[in-house]
């Protein structure tokens, strides 16, 4: 929602997280090997998606993306068995070659407990099938790749307490900080 709400503001392209990938369902529900097809058919997907955008020099677009490319690697170390991973990475890093890197991350923090409320409130299917475990070890995983982030600036956004859907002030305080430069790390509580 806020990815759209910003390419609205900024007069950008909106780019959108792969949501077709035919082996998700057999991925929720434990199918053996369903983690490296779900996973192989998000990177190749990924790759495709920001491979295919007119980011160059020359280029004044502005582009906003729900995802990052790394996002998908950071899946990939949760969900693979050490062989597929290995395979896994062989092919990541030369995608990651080829794909534009953001010159600005939004991350989005909030605690376990808000995540899991908002969540059951977006009522997605498959992630219905979600375990609480599970879902703890993707906010460690997130936490941990953003603590030591550095291939571009980055706004670490605390949303515990903020609710860019249901409270338009709290959006527009995020959009009148998303007007100011942004150099290295720095936060928005």
């Amino acid at each position: 929602t806020l990815a759209r709400v910003i390419a609205e503001t900024l007069h950008g392209q909106l780019l959108q997280e792969p949501e077709n990938n035919p082996f998700l369902k057999a991925f929720y529900e434990g199918e053996q090997g369903a983690g490296f097809q779900a996973q192989f058919a998000f990177l190749i997907e990924r790759y495709e998606q920001l491979k295919a955008l007119d980011h160059g020099p020359q280029s004044h677009k502005t582009i906003v993306a729900d995802y990052i490319f790394e996002k998908d690697k950071l899946f990939a170390c949760l969900n693979l068995g050490d062989a597929e991973l290995s395979v896994y990475n062989r092919y990541y890093e030369l995608f990651r070659e080829e794909v534009p890197t953001p010159d600005l991350v939004i991350y989005l923090q909030a605690t376990p407990d808000v995540l899991k409320k908002r969540l059951r409130k977006k009522n997605a299917p498959g992630e219905k099938a979600l375990n609480e475990d599970y879902l703890d070890e993707v906010i460690k995983a997130y936490e941990h790749f953003f603590f030591h982030y550095t291939a571009s600036d980055l706004l670490v956004v605390n949303t515990s307490e903020i609710d860019f859907v249901e409270r338009s002030e709290d959006l527009q305080q995020l959009l009148r900080r998303l007007s100011e430069p942004i150099r290295g790390t720095q936060y928005f509580l």
